[in-house]
């Protein structure tokens, strides 16, 4: 009896073993993803806790800090986004902030444990902003030379913007295919899927880490959530991280009268999201502020690793640092150094490809 209760007991045990990593798959079917998000709940998020324990140390969590550097005036028709200049939304436009805030606030955001400091433009794109793009360049250097992983979100990108951008130092750039191919004509209209996808490509081809997720609550079906996951997993490259997004509905936009996503939705396509792409930072990103800590504790059990933590996420609230550190510690959770993600560290040393770098070392030379 004593031999049968420790065999169960180590049955019900998955521990984190760095030196084992899962498969990565390209080659996706709708079928095989639908399936494993219709499964039982618990079954899903137990195989996916699972995953995530082989893949990723489960006790890290990975703290960013999202900074608004242009606000509103978006000539775009994002049916969730109060920044558009289409809608009549409490949001007010304002011209691009200057260099000094965006240190101060970085700063500030690295003295509160955040290890990635994102930074969002209401653009489409940047044609025609040339002094802008040249002020954003500024931005990232200096946050780069805190030490901090640097992302931007500016709208569509050239490949050669893309190479600015990298030489400049950039961490990582978000580009959200926000819904499945099929849903989005109903979610945006004045650009693309495709045009999504090539900015994408651009980043990824300049050797910056690609952040790309998507937006529940839109209105969409189990089935479109399943296809935007498939549409990442099949990249040439895997997203360095996936953002989940709950609709905050704002009043003046088309979608302001949607209900929220229910937890267990937000929790079954996270744990999806996790046993497709194993290797991939999952980021709880806006309307995290309306689940409870046990909800946001399920999220973390089913695979996500991330959050937004801070002041304000661009237009909707945040949780702040004290409240998220604090539920960290109630938790045994900690947080990730800067470049301790595989992936970002590669390609963070390719960029001095004459003097290579183990993860360690370049943590230490960033610390």
């Amino acid at each position: 009896m004593i031999i049968c209760k420790l065999d169960c007991r180590s049955l019900a045990t998955v521990t984190h073993n760095p030196r084992v990593s899962t498969p990565l798959r390209h080659d996706w079917t709708r079928q095989e993803i639908q399936k494993i998000y219709d499964s039982p709940l618990l079954d899903l998020v137990f195989r996916a806790s699972s995953i995530h324990r082989q893949n990723h140390d489960p006790n890290k969590v990975q703290l960013c800090t999202l900074m608004n550097i242009k606000t509103g005036g978006c000539s775009e028709d994002c049916s969730y986004c109060s920044q558009s200049s289409r809608y009549s939304t409490p949001t007010t436009a304002s011209r691009l902030v200057d260099i000094e805030p965006v240190i101060e606030a970085a700063r500030k955001a690295k003295e509160n444990g955040s290890t990635r400091f994102c930074m969002g433009a209401a653009w489409r794109d940047l044609a025609g902003r040339k002094r802008g793009f040249e002020r954003i360049l500024q931005m990232v250097r200096e946050v780069r030379g805190m030490g901090m992983e640097v992302c931007t979100t500016l709208g569509m990108l050239s490949p050669e913007q893309a190479k600015q951008l990298k030489e400049a130092g950039l961490t990582a750039y978000n580009h959200n295919l926000d819904t499945s191919r099929e849903f989005y004509p109903q979610v945006i209209t004045t650009r693309s899927y495709d045009e999504r996808l090539g900015t994408i490509s651009a980043v990824r081809d300049a050797g910056i880490s690609v952040c790309s997720g998507g937006i529940l609550g839109l209105g969409e079906s189990d089935q479109d959530r399943v296809g935007l996951i498939q549409e990442v997993a099949n990249m040439p490259e895997h997203p360095e991280s996936f953002p989940v997004n709950a609709l905050v509905p704002i009043p003046g936009t088309p979608l302001e009268g949607n209900e929220r996503v229910p937890h267990h939705t937000l929790l079954r396509t996270i744990a999806t999201a996790r046993v497709v792409l194993p290797g991939t930072i999952i980021r709880l990103a806006a309307g995290r502020d309306t689940l409870s800590e046990s909800e946001q504790v399920m999220c973390f059990m089913a695979g996500a690793n991330a959050i937004f933590t801070g002041e304000q996420m661009l237009t909707t609230p945040c949780s702040p640092w004290d409240e998220d550190k604090a539920m960290m510690g109630r938790w045994g959770l900690e947080g990730m150094q800067s470049f301790e993600q595989p992936s970002v560290a590669r390609k963070e040393a390719a960029l001095r490809p004459q003097n290579p770098r183990t993860v360690s070392e370049l943590q230490a030379e960033l610390s």
